[in-house]
């Protein structure tokens, strides 16, 4: 008897999966049969740098964003529908907005973008052509070391590639329209920011080169929380050493050479995430 109520039992959970791939295929189908195929193709790297986020655990339940420029769409970003988790991020799920703040093409019932995201991400989108892929994020250690006097300090190998280039932005509430022209004019050209008392961004001409530069930084963060809480003096590097290994992650530097900024390891990343579950391709 037992025998037969456990093979019943798992007929029955067998169904609910197979519905939910086929209403997964069928999202797939129609969203991709409305968008470009290079627009389709932003929209699973996207979709993948949610799931990263989150396999990396650089998330805070639903907040935070990544955006991407709309290929060809200079005007036009996409971000992810504000409720859900990033590990529920799907290609499908993205939300098409303007630099005004209209929804263009909003695949999902009941969801609509983060008014907060729209403010940081259209900011940036618009004074920074150069610039496709945005992250914003609230991690422990990020959110630790923006609340610091100091800063980041380049006090090992890791974070001595932020020796130059981080950009600092001072609190002001929860973020707001008339924050954005203060916050890109601080941001300048670089790539990186702390947001005092807030979190981490970072910018990158591919979402794969935004992913490096935020995993990097926060990373970076993790350090100097562990450095600091170890209650010993600690060693400093020369400012010539410094400036040397800065140099090295700098274009024409070894490591820049070598790691392209976070195109080396897209594949590799990619093929994890198919691993554990491709549905972010959905």
């Amino acid at each position: 008897m037992a025998l037969s109520i456990k093979k019943k039992s798992k007929a029955k959970a067998a169904k609910p999966v197979a519905k939910r791939k086929s209403v997964q295929k069928a999202a797939r189908t129609s969203v991709r049969a409305q968008v470009s195929a290079v627009e389709w193709e932003a929209r699973v790297n996207l979709a993948a740098a949610y799931r990263l986020m989150d396999l990396y655990e650089m998330t805070d339940h639903i907040s935070n964003h990544i955006s991407v420029r709309v290929p060809a769409a200079h005007n036009e970003f996409l971000i992810n529908p504000y409720g859900l988790l990033y590990k529920q991020m799907t290609a499908s799920c993205m939300i098409r907005i303007d630099l005004d703040g209209n929804e263009l093409f909003n695949p999902n019932d009941g969801y609509e973008h983060n008014q907060s995201g729209y403010v940081i991400h259209s900011a940036i989108h618009a004074a920074r052509p150069d610039v496709d892929c945005v992250i914003h994020a609230h991690t422990l250690s990020g959110m630790a070391v923006s609340a610091m006097q100091c800063g980041l300090l380049p006090q090992v190998q890791m974070s001595m590639r932020w020796a130059h280039g981080v950009s600092y932005h001072d609190y002001e509430s929860i973020v707001d329209v008339d924050e954005r022209a203060q916050l890109v004019r601080e941001l300048g050209n670089n790539d990186v920011m702390i947001l005092r008392n807030h979190g981490l961004l970072t910018c990158g001409r591919t979402i794969a080169e935004c992913f490096y530069n935020m995993f990097w930084l926060k990373r970076s963060c993790d350090l100097q929380v562990m450095l600091m809480s170890c209650n010993t003096a600690l060693i400093k590097p020369s400012e010539a050493v410094i400036e040397k290994t800065w140099k090295a992650y700098e274009p024409g530097g070894r490591r820049h050479a070598q790691q392209k900024r976070g195109l080396l390891e897209w594949p590799s990343l990619l093929a994890e995430l198919d691993r554990i579950d491709p549905s972010f391709r959905d």
